[in-house]
């Protein structure tokens, strides 16, 4: 579907009550729009000229949410084709107003409204039509995930970031593929680490080395609680290797040949790794890893390792051996990165801290798609849709497997 197929379609079907507005046609950054019922005048962001209209759905709370630091990311203008010009927040702007968290989403909300002209909804059917090419980034709860990119469709996007996993399940991410490619709609993937400097750096030094062997290492900084793992566990309710450690494995994917029909054998490292059942917040247990660490080998004659942990500390990084000696480790952040982050730790003190080590690397994925949206040019290095799915598949058939061999 073309963007300009999208925006007849949306015009005709009158889908702009809560929104509706007249967009001049110089496409002046900052407008002054009527807001129809929210009976009140506000300064709205509007896409220039070369920039994708974003809709952020799923914000989530300020210094925790993903959502959220996508969001600051664009509203600093760090990625120049992307304008964030609309947010769709459902929790905290009804049933979790008045939770934990609320109180800090409403002040972010002011200062994106204020500062910004960021406008806030908690509906995708509240958007009015669009008026500049329009890119949703979903970065929900990942069981919402299939409905939001229908509504996304529905409501005019003409391409989607959609943040990993994708969905709970293969099933249901094949289904939102099919969806996707039957509209016409590209979906593209928050796979940020198929960009990551220190992935790359570490393939090169390894294609140098005959015989060498590649280990993954991913680190969050969670205290090492049962409260603490329990929160993580019920957040991520996917479990850890459709969530932390699915970046890890888009990256077996993507770059050394694995599939579920080519995977020859997987082990669990069971030294390294840990399997616990504990409770969330709401009570209800939930068992997941909260370290592992596997190797597989494939039909095709590779080996890779993945390591992660979710109280490892902060940094990534990826080491080469040969003859079980390491040769060569690459951190993420290098030292070259390390002065960012302690400016956006200093800038941002109470927010996740992978946030910041990853930080270059969500604005290249961002950017990249942004413009893609745009004019239609490749995205470059960004995994697809279909990578999604061959990853999901993988992490579905392994965990079973090592939560087998860690009994």
């Amino acid at each position: 579907m073309t963007y300009v197929t999208a925006l007849s379609m949306l015009a005709n079907s009158g889908r702009a009550a809560a929104f509706a507005f007249t967009r001049p046609s110089s496409l002046m950054k900052s407008n002054t729009r009527a807001m129809g019922s929210f009976s009140r005048t506000m300064k709205m962001n509007a896409a220039e000229e070369g920039q994708a209209e974003v809709i952020l759905v799923g914000c989530g709370a300020p210094n925790r949410g993903m959502g959220w630091y996508h969001g600051i990311q664009m509203v600093e203008k760090k990625c120049p084709s992307a304008s964030l010009d609309f947010v769709i927040e459902p929790w905290f702007m009804g049933p979790g107003a008045d939770g934990p968290g609320g109180d800090d989403f409403k002040k972010c909300q002011e200062e994106w409204e204020s500062t910004y002209g960021v406008k806030f909804a908690t509906s995708l059917s509240e958007l009015p039509p669009p008026a500049a090419p329009r890119l949703a980034l979903i970065s929900g709860r990942t069981a919402d995930n299939p409905r939001l990119l229908t509504e996304s469709i529905a409501n005019g996007a003409t391409c989607i970031y959609l943040e990993k996993p994708g969905a709970p399940t293969v099933t249901e991410l094949e289904q939102m593929k099919a969806e996707a490619e039957a509209a016409g709609v590209e979906v593209l993937m928050g796979y940020n680490k198929n960009v990551c400097k220190y992935v790359r750096k570490t393939r090169e030094y390894a294609e140098t080395v005959p015989g060498s062997h590649v280990t993954f290492v991913s680190n969050n900084a969670y205290e090492s609680t049962p409260e603490s793992l329990g929160e993580c566990f019920e957040r991520n309710a996917e479990g850890m290797l459709k969530n932390m450690a699915i970046h890890e494995l888009a990256l077996l994917v993507s770059f050394y040949d694995v599939s579920v029909d080519n995977i020859e054998s997987v082990t669990a490292d069971k030294e390294f790794s840990s399997l616990q059942t504990l409770p969330g917040p709401s009570g209800k247990d939930f068992t997941d890893f909260d370290k592992i660490k596997f190797t597989i080998k494939t039909k095709t004659g590779k080996e890779v390792s993945v390591a992660a942990d979710r109280c490892g500390g902060t940094d990534s990084y990826a080491t080469v051996s040969k003859d079980d000696e390491e040769i060569f480790r690459y951190y993420m952040p290098d030292e070259d990165d390390k002065k960012l982050v302690e400016e956006l730790t200093a800038q941002y003190p109470t927010a996740m801290p992978y946030f910041f080590t990853q930080d270059p690397d969500y604005i290249t994925v961002k950017e990249r798609v942004a413009k893609h949206t745009v004019d239609g040019a490749p995205a470059e290095g960004i995994a697809t849709i279909g990578i999604a799915v061959e990853t999901l598949k993988v992490a579905e058939y392994l965990t079973p497997i090592l939560q087998e061999q860690l009994k």
